[in-house]
């Protein structure tokens, strides 16, 4: 086993990349990544972690920690981006970089890190445990630094014992293991965080420190791993963090990263050292953006504030009272009028809307970050009144959706009959189908469902040829498609007295088996329940 340095462990640790804009096609400059590095060096963040070993990033950050004399050390990585049957040429010039900068840059890059997030289950990276350890031994051949690779905690505790653990314990010097419990509390139902039964003014603490609980009880399940198997390797955790801003569970804010990180550097007899993720925020991952002690315009978050002065900073005003926790959906009373009306110039007497502030446009929302689609509302050529909303597709490659949120959710059982359905009218010349429904529960409660109906051109009344048309479509046809949403639990099941989303409209090509890529706009108006 090659031995960590010393300093490996004191030097505070954080995972860094430069990048700013709204995709990876312009790396930061030179001078950029010079302005990143001097704001960790005034943070004291001397270790850094970089994912790969790009000649556009990671080898512009360590030529410019030489060439300006900064103490940052860096623990280097080679990104491996799938098997050897399928990327081994990819892979091959990646670790023929890698293994270059960790000999030029010998007294910079303390250590070696060969891939990240490759061999847990939901790895979209998938490599086999004998490609990786092949993969780990080519490089350590070639260089002197200790070797590692980066994953989730649950493959390297070998979590129900379907991994390849042992394969990888034999071939690195130390494990750096991954432990989220921001998501974990979203997409593992068997993580009790909520702590309803704790007083709502101190029940952010009490599940902050649930929080940090998970991630003490993740690293303890790698290390009993590890002594299960005679293993005495260093455990250092690769990657942890909070977001402070993007919609994950309602509970990512500037208060609560602050206390996730509090309570991190408060943490004894753990792991011998930590990378915090991430030193700024960048804007290219989408809605897996917000986890940077620095937003994208470097101005320092809540977390650091007491490290910098108020130019410096975001600009926000943060109390402990801010922090965010789980609080259970409020009930609403059943919607007993025959017509529960979304989106219209006119309501009819007697009809029921939704509760809660809702604004045209406020409430309507894309799917991802960024935005999958944009809605704007227009006032000619309508359906109904003065004004529909026109939809501007902006897909990704695997499709794009906008839906209606409701402040409050609804109870809308009353709809979910023989007689129930939900109507609007379209205007579009957009190609093949098209999905429509709504949503129910809550993704942060673990509890949401889609509830979405591809429809083709011909059914309900819908036609895409260019002119309005109304379609009406049972409720109870809509409901038949009800599934856990994407990352929710098989226990989350369709709730109509809880309809989140009133009204979605999307096209996710796996299931209309449409062409990738329309940008076609959609004109929806007058969109309404009812019992017909």
């Amino acid at each position: 086993m090659r031995a960590l340095a010393a300093d490996f462990y004191t030097r505070k640790a954080v995972a860094y990349s430069g990048y700013r804009g709204a995709d990876r096609n312009t790396a930061p400059t030179t001078a950029q990544v010079l302005e990143d590095l001097q704001l960790l060096t005034q943070a004291n963040f001397k270790l850094i972690r970089l994912f790969g070993s790009g000649d556009a990033d990671s080898k512009v950050v360590l030529k410019t920690i030489a060439d300006n004399h900064l103490d940052i050390k860096v623990q280097l990585g080679v990104w491996i981006s799938g098997s050897k049957a399928t990327q081994d040429t990819e892979n091959q010039a990646e670790i023929t970089r890698g293994v270059a900068l960790a000999k030029t840059y010998s007294d910079i890059v303390m250590s070696v890190s060969i891939g990240n997030e490759t061999m847990v289950d939901w790895s979209a990276l998938q490599v086999p445990a004998d490609d990786m350890a092949a993969y780990i031994k080519q490089v350590r051949d070639q260089i002197t630094q200790p070797v590692t690779t980066d994953d989730n905690w649950a493959f390297w505790a070998n979590k129900d014992g379907k991994y390849g653990t042992d394969k990888i314990l034999a071939a690195v010097d130390y494990v750096s293991l991954h432990t989220y419990s921001l998501l974990d509390s979203v997409y593992d139902p068997a993580f009790s965080w909520k702590m309803e039964s704790t007083p709502e003014p101190q029940r952010a603490a009490a599940m902050m420190d649930a929080m940090i609980d998970k991630a003490k009880t993740d690293y303890g399940a790698v290390k009993g791993y590890l002594t299960s198997k005679g293993v005495t390797l260093p455990i250092i955790i690769g990657e942890t963090g909070w977001k402070a801003a993007g919609g994950e569970a309602n509970r990512d804010h500037p208060v609560n990263q602050k206390m996730y990180f509090d309570r991190l550097n408060a943490w004894m007899g753990g792991p011998k050292q930590i990378f915090y993720f991430e030193a700024f925020d960048e804007p290219w991952k989408g809605g897996d953006n917000g986890w940077g002690l620095w937003d994208v315009n470097r101005k320092a978050r809540y977390v650091i504030y007491d490290l910098f002065p108020a130019n410096m900073q975001d600009g926000g005003t943060y109390a402990a009272a801010d922090a965010l926790y789980y609080k259970a959906p409020t009930a609403n009373p059943t919607i007993t009028a025959n017509t529960y009306v979304l989106f219209a110039d006119t309501v009819p007497a007697g009809a029921a809307q939704p509760s809660g502030a809702n604004t045209p446009l406020t409430s309507w929302q894309p799917w991802d970050s960024p935005a999958t689609a944009t809605g704007a509302i227009i006032g000619t050529s309508t359906a109904e009144g003065a004004n529909a909303l026109e939809i501007s597709p902006n897909p990704k490659d695997w499709g794009w959706g906008f839906f209606l949120g409701l402040a409050n959710a609804d109870d809308l059982s009353k709809f979910n009959v023989a007689d129930g359905y939900l109507n609007f009218s379209i205007k579009t010349t957009y190609a093949g189908k098209l999905e429509i429904g709504f949503f129910t529960g809550s993704a942060g409660a673990n509890t949401g469902v889609d509830v979405y109906l591809a429809i083709a051109p011909g059914q309900y009344g819908y036609q895409n040829d260019g002119a309005w048309h109304n379609v009406s479509i049972p409720v109870t046809a809509i409901a038949a498609k009800a599934a856990p949403a994407y990352g929710q639990p098989a226990s989350a099941a369709l709730n109509m007295a809880q309809v989140t989303n009133g009204f979605v409209i999307a096209d996710r090509y796996a299931v209309t088996s449409n062409t990738p890529g329309s940008k076609i706009k959609i004109q929806v108006d007058n969109i309404y329940w009812d019992h017909h």
